[in-house]
């Protein structure tokens, strides 16, 4: 019989991913990662171990927690903090998916000699190209694999993803039909650890001493339009809450963290045809030598429809990504995710300019 370790969080997706495995014929062991505790000691909205244990003495399984607080601050928590105040607008789910969701289940499951992983991911891992890649799930409102392209060829290889082909409404059927208590519990929407006002809030109260203070808003041109109140309270394509009334709409374009200024202007301005992505990984493909290039589809964040382009390796770790349209806002520090034309997922990297001069 092969064993797996199911991360369960405590939600319906990851329990009905346990049950469907059991129902396999897997061994099922449950684990849950806390990654993260509020000053008051309660778990955040994504470590919900009370919920998680209840659901494994529902199906019978074995069932562990396990402490990951401070691989969380060093790989999540304090990057996605450094990065807003560098001007960046980080991803924090997909350095937690490969740095401590993945990379500790991978040590548990050794820890236990397991076969496998498995999560409640909606998407499909398969093998293209003999490499081990995502694609999309069947159900694309619910599909996942943006979040999952840095995930390594090893963590891939002992991974189970059993929600790809269902809806998120079959998996609630499926908790409702076996009577599970979190059938109906509602999906978490929010940054983990942000659990009060928003994400620069959380920055402010971590008390970092080189938070960005206010600044000037400027026009493309440079001239000043007024004052901001630090660089981490702005993301590009903003329009709702600048603080400012100029008569017609802005939306910010830009963020200079050396001058400390964030610049407004038209939403023509947010439209961007090239872009540049480092810090990349390949999943279907090892890699883009210098000079080639490849056809795709390229989301640009986890909400984005996928839009045509072409992408262009340009050094050992570095594309160019030309679309065939512009796209709206390409944020730096963000990632672009590649698809082929099967929803499989070619590769990804992080988005480093916005254009190439």
């Amino acid at each position: 019989m092969s064993k797996v370790i199911v991360g369960m969080s405590g939600g319906v997706d990851s329990a009905v991913a346990a049950f469907l495995l059991k129902e396999k014929g897997y061994e099922v062991i449950g684990v849950t990662l806390r990654t993260w505790l509020s000053e008051d000691g309660t778990e955040s909205r994504c470590c919900e171990i009370d919920d998680a244990r209840r659901t494994a003495w529902e199906l019978g399984i074995r069932y562990y927690p396990y402490n990951c607080l401070e691989l969380f601050k060093e790989k999540v928590i304090e990057p996605f903090a450094k990065d807003y105040i560098r001007g960046l607008t980080p991803n924090p789910c997909i350095e937690c998916n490969r740095y401590v969701k993945w990379g500790k289940m991978e040590y548990i499951r050794q820890v236990f000699d397991a076969d496998y992983i498995a999560t409640g991911h909606y998407a499909h891992v398969i093998e293209k190209n003999g490499r081990y890649t995502v694609r999309t799930a069947d159900y694309t409102s619910k599909d996942q694999t943006y979040m999952l392209y840095k995930l390594t060829q090893e963590q891939l290889a002992h991974t189970l993803m059993p929600l790809g082909g269902y809806s998120k409404e079959q998996v609630r059927d499926i908790a409702r039909d076996i009577g599970m208590e979190v059938a109906g519990k509602k999906d978490s929407q929010e940054l983990c650890f942000v659990t009060e006002g928003n994400h620069a809030d959380y920055i402010d109260s971590m008390g970092m001493l080189d938070t960005p203070g206010a600044g000037a808003f400027t026009d493309k041109e440079g001239n000043i339009l007024g004052t901001h109140k630090g660089i981490h309270h702005y993301t590009i394509g903003q329009r709702k809450g600048l603080g400012i009334a100029l008569g017609t709409p802005r939306f910010v374009t830009k963020l200079n963290p050396s001058s400390n200024e964030v610049v407004l202007g038209d939403e023509s301005d947010l439209m961007k045809q090239e872009l540049l992505c480092g810090e990349l990984n390949f999943l279907s493909v090892e890699r883009i030598p210098e000079g080639d290039k490849i056809r795709c589809n390229a989301k640009i964040r986890y909400a984005h429809k996928a839009s045509p382009a072409v992408i262009y390796g340009v050094g050992d770790d570095m594309v160019r990504v030309v679309f065939d349209e512009a796209v709206r806002a390409p944020s730096p520090g963000q990632s672009a995710v590649f698809y082929d034309d099967e929803g499989c997922v070619i590769g990804g990297g992080r988005i480093m300019d916005q254009k190439i001069d």
